[in-house]
């Protein structure tokens, strides 16, 4: 099964926008807040989550960072109908985000953002998986070592 993304905003009309737009091209899942997002993540393996920055209860940036410790390979980008300087800081620096895009966004131009994204997550997915293959086999050839001393 292809990686997910997960897509967060309280309207309705953009999720279900987004979903049509992006439904054939990439495993979508959507959540209508920071809670129904919670509960996707824990039940799906998303690389790339894309969250709006002004919603009720929990911001964008509130969000990516609560999921950080848990999801720290997840690619994150923050899409919002405004800009604010102070709102990509507090991205770049406490939710680790990977790219703020502005409302409306542009399919083609997402689209490729998206793709990139899974790109770096299977990256850092494989990266981590040869990394662990590595430390096994280190761990062998010390016992070798050690058994033919």
């Amino acid at each position: 099964m292809p990686v997910g993304v997960l897509y967060v905003d309280d309207e309705i009309n953009n999720l279900n926008s987004f979903k049509a737009a992006f439904r054939r091209n990439f495993n979508i899942y959507t959540a209508q807040s920071a809670a129904e997002g919670c509960l996707v993540l824990q039940a799906q393996e998303i690389g790339v989550i894309i969250t709006d920055q002004r919603m009720p209860v929990t911001t964008g940036i509130e969000f990516l960072e609560s999921i950080l410790p848990l999801y720290p390979d997840t690619i994150r980008i923050l899409l919002t109908g405004f800009s604010d300087v102070n709102a990509v800081m507090d991205a770049i620096n406490r939710g680790q985000v990977y790219k703020y895009l502005v409302k409306p966004w542009q399919n083609d131009e997402l689209k490729i953002y998206i793709q990139n994204a899974i790109e770096i997550y299977e990256l850092r997915k494989e990266n981590k998986e040869l990394t662990y293959k590595l430390q096994i086999a280190n761990i062998e050839l010390e016992s070798l070592a050690k058994a033919s001393e």
